[in-house]
């Protein structure tokens, strides 16, 4: 009998990644926003990576659960605010087209909807502080677990520019439009536990025991039955979609350009 061909990971195994760590453990994958340095702050190449690691999930037929966690003393800061996103392709003076500037423009749409368009369940393990877009990418797994002490912030509006990337209608989502709001246009810090009742968290747990945690979560999804779980996150994806009538975030990369040449936004973020 002819052994049982492997799935293809050329994605994976052949990938070198410079933002992120990327850990298998039989059927998980433990990936590692891997920026320390930078308080895994996401820059042009940090979200080229997310995109392309959480896209090729769809042909890794190994792997059955996701988590991603952040290096060093948080889970992100957000977006690199010393080397915006695609900042310098979407400039004037770039040189490029205006379809490439607006294809520049939604690198952090793409990346969230990599992460939501997962092929099996994902888990953010979250600690010390989410930022900004780091909060749309924990927003944009299936299930978010912190450790006591984790703040969340979404800063956009007090930094010149509107929330994008997806961040404004997941979140409504996944919060209700009232919370949502509160989040976004107040700008305000909300610790753990107040993200937990709003419903952004699932679980809030000592910091030692956060591991362990995400490890049980992760491990308990892995084990039930495959095609049940893929068939239900699909169902639930659909569902998600079909509740909002139409996705307007298609023009984040557009309202983000614009926002971008307003006085305060160039402030906060001198490269654009």
């Amino acid at each position: 009998m002819s052994a049982r061909p492997t799935a293809p990971r050329l994605w994976l195994s052949h990938m070198s990644w410079k933002t992120l760590s990327v850990e298998r453990d039989g059927p998980l994958l433990r990936v590692w926003l891997n920026r320390p340095e930078r308080r895994n702050a996401l820059d042009t190449t940090a979200l080229e990576e997310i995109a392309a690691l959480f896209s090729g999930l769809a042909s890794d037929f190994e792997t059955r659960a996701v988590v991603l966690g952040g290096r060093g003393e948080a889970f992100c800061a957000g977006a690199d605010r010393k080397d915006p996103p695609a900042a310098a392709r979407m400039a004037a003076s770039s040189g490029a087209t205006e379809r490439e500037r607006r294809h520049a423009s939604q690198i952090g749409r793409r990346a969230a909807r990599a992460i939501e368009d997962a092929e099996v369940p994902t888990i953010a393990r979250l600690h010390g502080y989410a930022i900004g877009g780091g909060v749309v990418l924990a927003a944009a797994c299936d299930f978010r677990i912190a450790a006591e002490g984790t703040w969340l912030q979404v800063p956009e509006v007090d930094l010149g520019i509107p929330l994008t990337w997806g961040g404004t209608p997941r979140l409504i989502h996944e919060l209700g439009a009232a919370r949502a709001r509160e989040l976004i246009l107040l700008c305000e810090r909300i610790d753990a536990e107040t993200a937990e009742r709003w419903g952004l968290l699932h679980r809030v747990v000592p910091a030692e025991q956060l591991d362990a945690t995400v490890d049980d979560w992760a491990r308990r999804l892995a084990a039930k039955p495959e095609m049940a779980v893929h068939m239900t996150k699909t169902q639930l994806r659909a569902y998600a979609r079909a509740a909002a009538l139409g996705d307007v975030s298609e023009t984040d990369g557009d309202v983000l350009m614009a926002a971008s040449r307003v006085g305060v936004a160039r402030k906060n973020f001198p490269t654009q």
